[in-house]
């Protein structure tokens, strides 16, 4: 039994174990150029758990979907901060 009840997780797509992914705004500071958004989202695209950015110029913002069991809203800003973008969670 507890080889079949393996068998069957291993066979299990590692999404299906994940839990839903959750998308936040943040407010991104010192965007001043076009191509100030991609360096945002090149920042933000290497935080494990990241898997999708999308970055609004004009509004000064960057949505992520992540997995918060791989990454912590404070590694997102971290990872803009460091970039030369400081950022904050959107209220």
């Amino acid at each position: 039994m507890r080889k079949l009840l393996s068998a069957v997780l291993l066979s299990l797509p590692l999404a299906t174990l994940a839990g839903p992914p959750e998308t936040v705004t943040l407010a991104v500071q010192n965007m001043t150029c076009a191509l100030c958004p991609i360096t945002v989202r090149k920042s933000l695209e290497k935080v494990e758990g990241v898997s999708a950015v999308e970055v609004d110029f004009d509004s000064k913002t960057a949505t992520v979907t992540y997995d918060p069991e791989q990454a912590r809203l404070q590694a997102l800003t971290e990872a803009t901060t460091n970039a030369g973008y400081p950022s904050t969670v959107q209220e």
